[in-house]
């Protein structure tokens, strides 16, 4: 698939900042009921950025951390971007900004991090948790092809997440950054995803991922990645399936997963931004009125919305009030 981006559209500055404040609007509402929501934000949840600034969590944290290791790197290798990833990573997970309920698997493979062990002995072997795609979006902004995409996407989510899942489920979510970033319309990229899911089954990054499939513990590289890219095939499934019936205007977990786990954040966030694919700040707020992982789920239909979009997609002023407004600025430039 090909397609024109118009330069104009801003599109990479449109979906890190639509990670964020997807991000920004899910913090306060992540381990709240629906009802609740509703009985504070109304029955479309919380629309409007609050405090200045509006702070965000460890989701745009790490994702900015990607970014900008990604934007430092002499190239796009395993060799020279596994460092730049840790010692970012590392330097995360020892700041005073780390105060925003980070995840137990990034912080438990962030300390082995640090201790200089090989990544492949570091990571959380059998962990799928949402951590390893929230902060993937940097990577579908790239001009870059499709392998080196995958290597990259795979590689970030497997410092600190090594289940197979985990590592399948970011390489969609940044396929679906660069496709809708590319021309792609929101309706579109179920099916494409579903396409490149199916063509991976078989392949293993192995000069990304080394020896992380004997780690886990798998009979083989094959086996190990097929096992991933099965269950987000399952969870592209239970999108599809939704999308085909009308929206009842509840909680979309309800059909596609509540979003703790790797596919189920893309399957639903991905849900609310079809669903709202014309007006970005609902499908924010969609994301963010879940009995799930509102703010991982918001954040990337943000991301979804955003590279499809653009900037014009959000509304005036959010850019000013934003947490790290600087940071998500000059890596939209960079890759505008």
């Amino acid at each position: 698939m090909t397609a024109v981006t118009s330069p104009s559209a801003l599109r990479a500055s449109g979906s890190l900042f639509g990670l964020a404040y997807g991000d920004a609007l899910g913090k306060p509402t992540e381990f709240l009921s629906v009802a609740e929501i509703q009985r504070r934000y109304g029955p479309t949840g919380p629309r409007a950025l609050s405090g200045d600034p509006a702070l965000v969590t460890d989701d745009t944290q790490m994702a900015l951390a990607v970014g900008g290791a990604l934007h430092e790197a002499s190239s796009f290798t395993p060799e020279a971007v596994e460092p730049l990833l840790r010692r970012r990573f590392v330097a995360w997970s020892v700041s005073p900004d780390n105060n925003r309920a980070p995840g137990m698997t990034c912080l438990r493979a962030c300390a082995e991090l640090g201790r200089g062990l090989p990544w492949q002995a570091a990571t959380v072997v059998d962990s799928k948790g949402c951590g390893a795609n929230m902060r993937v979006t940097p990577v579908g902004l790239l001009d870059v092809d499709a392998d080196t995409l995958a290597g990259l996407a795979q590689l970030q989510a497997g410092l600190t997440h090594g289940h197979p899942t985990g590592l399948a489920a970011s390489e969609l979510t940044a396929y679906a950054v660069l496709v809708l970033r590319g021309g792609a319309g929101l309706s579109e990229v179920p099916g494409i995803l579903v396409e490149r899911a199916r063509s991976q089954r078989g392949v293993y990054q192995e000069r990304w991922l080394g020896d992380l499939w004997q780690r886990a513990g798998a009979s083989t590289p094959t086996a190990f990645s097929s096992a991933g890219w099965d269950e987000c095939l399952a969870a592209l499934g239970r999108l599809t399936t939704a999308l085909e019936r009308p929206d009842d205007g509840g909680d979309p977990c309800r059909a596609t997963g509540e979003g703790w786990v790797a596919e189920e954040a893309l399957a639903t966030a991905l849900l609310c931004a079809v669903r709202h694919a014309d007006d970005p700040v609902s499908a924010l707020a969609r994301g963010a009125t879940t009995a799930g992982d509102s703010d991982s789920i918001a954040a990337l239909a943000g991301a979804f919305v955003g590279a499809a979009a653009g900037m014009a997609a959000w509304p005036a002023g959010w850019a000013e009030r934003i947490e790290y407004a600087d940071q998500l600025a000059a890596l939209g430039a960079a890759w505008d």
